[in-house]
């Protein structure tokens, strides 16, 4: 049996990160306010989930990721809320413009 979900594929961010970056309040609010304009009709908004370490640990960024990023073994680094849009489309692939 095969069942397809009717909420977008989470976003992963790390806690370690968000804690200790200036703007890590900002861009986790962001990114929530992103993925619920991001849906689409008839799903639900993608979850946004904070996990443990990633093992990057950049100074004054966060680490973003998502099941496609990771398949491909990426990663994303954002540093303001002004970044979010473009991080959302790196991680689904998204890599025009």
């Amino acid at each position: 049996m095969i069942v397809r979900p009717r909420r977008a594929a989470p976003v992963l961010v790390c806690r370690k990160c968000l804690e200790r970056s200036n703007e890590g309040r900002d861009v986790r609010r962001a990114l929530k306010s992103e993925l619920k304009a991001k849906k689409r009709d008839g799903t639900k908004p993608a979850k946004l989930i904070s996990t443990g370490c990633f093992g990057l640990c950049p100074k004054q960024a966060v680490v973003v990721a998502s099941g496609a990023s990771l398949a491909r073994q990426e990663y994303v680094l954002v540093t303001d809320r002004d970044q979010i849009p473009r991080a959302l489309a790196l991680l689904n692939d998204e890599r025009g413009g």
